[in-house]
């Protein structure tokens, strides 16, 4: 993924949207590119510090933000095993398949 590619998913990564490979491509760009970190860095302040102010809350967008990145690198990892369980259940299923097949015409 390059910066402008990034900068365009700023927004869908800022409101939950991006999920799979799409959030794991973003995340790894936005850790290698201190540009792009800072532009979500920006782009989050602007967003969430207003949504915060409005309700009068007390925060830490910093906080915030790593929490936001800590959530995405959790979700990018439940999603890679689920990954590759289902490739193992897959595999597990066309193994069962090829037993039957071959005891039945035993």
């Amino acid at each position: 993924m390059n910066c402008k590619e990034a900068e365009k998913k700023i927004p869908s990564f800022l409101n939950d949207e991006l999920d799979g490979r799409g959030l794991a491509e973003f995340v790894e760009h936005i850790e290698d590119c201190p540009e792009c970190m800072e532009e979500v860095s920006i782009q989050f302040l602007v967003t969430e510090g207003m949504e915060q102010l409005e309700q009068g809350n007390n925060f830490n967008l910093q906080k915030a933000l790593t929490l936001k990145l800590e959530n995405a690198d959790y979700r990018i990892r439940v999603n890679r095993v689920l990954r590759h369980t289902l490739v193992a259940l897959e595999a597990l299923v066309a193994a069962a398949i090829i037993a039957a097949v071959i005891i039945v015409s035993m």
